[in-house]
């Protein structure tokens, strides 16, 4: 199993250095790939559908777990449980961040789960943050290692 980041656009600073850590720390624990695609501009709508559509040619043929708002709320362990029975599963994932319009419904629709960050809505290079925080956070629990208290 591979997990596969498909965000939209690039982080910027001062976020950049972080997310950067924290992919690094948490390619240790599971093979991560991170695939930025294009943020678009113009009539939102029009900018989620086509954002969406970049994320799903992103995704290629992997499992689709979009990161959403009303999605389900899993603690750190569950999450590390979840990852660990994905990992198992030996398909590869990809967890969708949309940009700053969010994600398209249809993605959401099209998704095997939805998977809530926060009970609020966050900034996406926020979003992006958090969720590779858990991944490495998710590894530590996995291998009984201290960083998760």
């Amino acid at each position: 199993m591979r997990l596969l980041l498909c965000v939209v656009g690039a982080p910027r600073a001062p976020l950049a250095a972080a997310i950067t850590e924290y992919e690094r720390r948490a390619a240790r624990y599971w093979p991560l790939a991170v695939r930025e695609v294009k943020e678009g501009r113009g009539d939102p709508a029009h900018v989620r559908r086509a954002e969406g559509d970049r994320l799903r040619d992103a995704a290629g043929g992997a499992r689709l777990v979009a990161c959403a708002e009303r999605g389900e709320a899993l603690d750190s362990p569950a999450f590390a449980g979840r990852l660990v029975a994905w990992h198992e599963a030996a398909r590869d994932v990809a967890l969708l961040i949309g940009g700053a319009h969010g994600l398209d419904p249809a993605v959401e629709a099209a998704a095997e789960r939805r998977l809530a960050l926060a009970p609020f809505t966050l900034p996406h290079e926020l979003a992006r943050l958090v969720l590779v925080e858990q991944l490495y956070r998710a590894g530590t629990i996995r291998r009984g290692e201290p960083y998760h208290k």
